[in-house]
């Protein structure tokens, strides 16, 4: 079983909202994911995202692949962790 940390649309119409999940990689885009790591909301001006890094390391080691966009958010949430981390 392969598994992809990609992006599950459940927003409606003209609102997109995104959930970051652990699915399984030929599953339907919004079909079932093992596990729900995240939200990312495009419209908020704030925070647009929030990701469980923690668990995204932990499939990330037992084998399941980012996608493109996901692997540049995991990217960017890393580097504002880090950030907000005092030294």
């Amino acid at each position: 079983m392969a598994l992809k940390i990609r992006l599950s649309r459940v927003g409606t119409k003209n609102e997109p909202h995104y959930r970051v999940v652990v699915a399984e990689g030929r599953s339907r885009r919004d079909g079932d994911a093992v596990e729900q790591i995240g939200s990312y909301n495009p419209r908020a001006k704030d925070n647009p995202m929030t990701i469980k890094l923690d668990r995204v390391d932990y499939w990330v080691s037992k084998g399941a692949k980012p996608s493109a966009t996901m692997h540049s958010m995991i990217k960017r949430a890393k580097r504002a962790a880090a950030a907000t981390t005092p030294a």
